[in-house]
């Protein structure tokens, strides 16, 4: 009897300290630490030219109704959080992270700077993160961005973000795109990123990655858009690349120190519609079967050392707007056939060996 009683006793105490616990932790999680978070990032303001943040964030109102905030319907819970365009200057405090429901968070063109706390990764719902164009300066690049499982865009340009690209982005099993643009991100572009199959546009222009393109082996149908220019990628394009990449539109890869030649397999990307291989060290002829591209808007391929002939077929790119072979050591004449390319606004086939004139009903170029 005596051993019983001694176990109601300690369930009812057990049962007090997780009730108790509940309590807390629902306290812990309802909209006054949303306010208590919102108001930590007012006071980590500095500087608020529009008196944005004084005018509209007031204890005295609901959070729900205070500029730059949206509430979820359900539970009535911070979901957005945009701040973006006001020019404001200060930091991001630890307490952002105590927005549980928070799904959208743009800081965009704005100067914050300092550090990213930690704490930004305890945001389970976080689908939208935009951070670009601020001022966190020599900031290495968190690993914690891997966390964020239901991003679905993470754009963060011009942050001058340094350091490598944490292999942690391969578990963004849902993001969409990617885009890490003007930064002074150094090593090579992990091959995890190219696992994402959702992945629909991929940006890490002007930054400082070295080594070769990633291996791609699987299949990506809902990649359209690559831009990794102005880098330090070397190596040759391996012609499975784009084997694997069938609805991609856009690949931008000029400016890089890419050697050997393009390879034939291009023409796997049959909706492609701009495409630059421009200032790499390209050699060999240009495939004749880049002919087959019909979706083609603008291409250029200027400032390598590519040789042989402009291949005939180019009567298929009837969308061709620009064209640009220039400083090559393309040869022979220039086909005739250019001139009925009738959506043809310009070309650059400078400091080439071509011989001949081009004429068209909109334009006459010679060489």
């Amino acid at each position: 009897m005596e051993k019983y009683r001694s176990l109601c006793i300690l369930f009812i105490a057990l049962t007090v300290q997780f009730s108790t616990f509940s309590y807390v932790s629902a306290k812990r999680t309802n909209i006054f630490t949303d306010q208590q978070a919102l108001l930590a990032l007012k006071a980590h303001i500095t500087h608020d030219p529009t008196n944005f943040l004084a005018s509209n964030w007031s204890a005295s109102t609901s959070i729900c109704e205070w500029s730059g905030i949206a509430c979820g319907a359900r539970h009535h819970r911070v979901t957005a959080l945009d701040i973006s365009y006001l020019n404001l200057t200060g930091t991001i405090p630890p307490q952002l992270g105590n927005l549980p429901f928070l799904s959208y968070l743009s800081i965009r063109n704005n100067s914050f700077h300092g550090t990213l706390p930690d704490e930004l990764a305890q945001l389970p719902r976080l689908e939208y993160l935009d951070f670009s164009f601020n001022n966190f300066i020599n900031l290495e690049f968190p690993s914690w961005f891997g966390s964020l499982t239901k991003l679905r865009i993470l754009s963060l340009n011009e942050i001058t973000f340094s350091g490598t690209i944490p292999l942690s982005l391969g578990n963004l099993s849902s993001l969409q795109e990617l885009i890490l643009d003007y930064n002074e991100l150094s090593g090579s572009i992990p091959t995890s990123i190219f696992n994402i199959s959702s992945l629909q546009t991929l940006s890490i222009y002007g930054n400082q990655l070295s080594g070769s393109f990633p291996s791609i082996i699987f299949t990506m149908p809902s990649l359209i858009s690559t831009d990794l220019s102005d880098n330090g990628l070397s190596g040759g394009l391996s012609p499975t690349i784009f084997e694997h990449l069938p609805n991609l539109e856009v690949l931008y890869l000029y400016d890089n120190t890419f050697v050997g030649e393009i390879p034939s397999t291009l023409s796997k990307c049959r909706h492609l519609q701009h495409l630059s291989l421009a200032n790499n060290h390209l050699t060999g002829a240009i495939p004749k079967e880049i002919g087959n591209l019909t979706q083609l808007k603008s291409l250029f391929l200027g400032l390598n050392s590519l040789q042989g002939v402009i291949p005939k077929n180019i009567l298929n790119w009837t969308r061709l707007q620009m064209f640009s072979l220039y400083q090559n050591k393309i040869q022979g004449a220039i086909p005739k056939e250019i001139g009925n390319l009738t959506q043809l606004k310009g070309m650059h086939f400078g400091y080439n060996q071509l011989q001949g004139m081009i004429y068209s009903t909109l334009i006459t170029v010679a060489v």
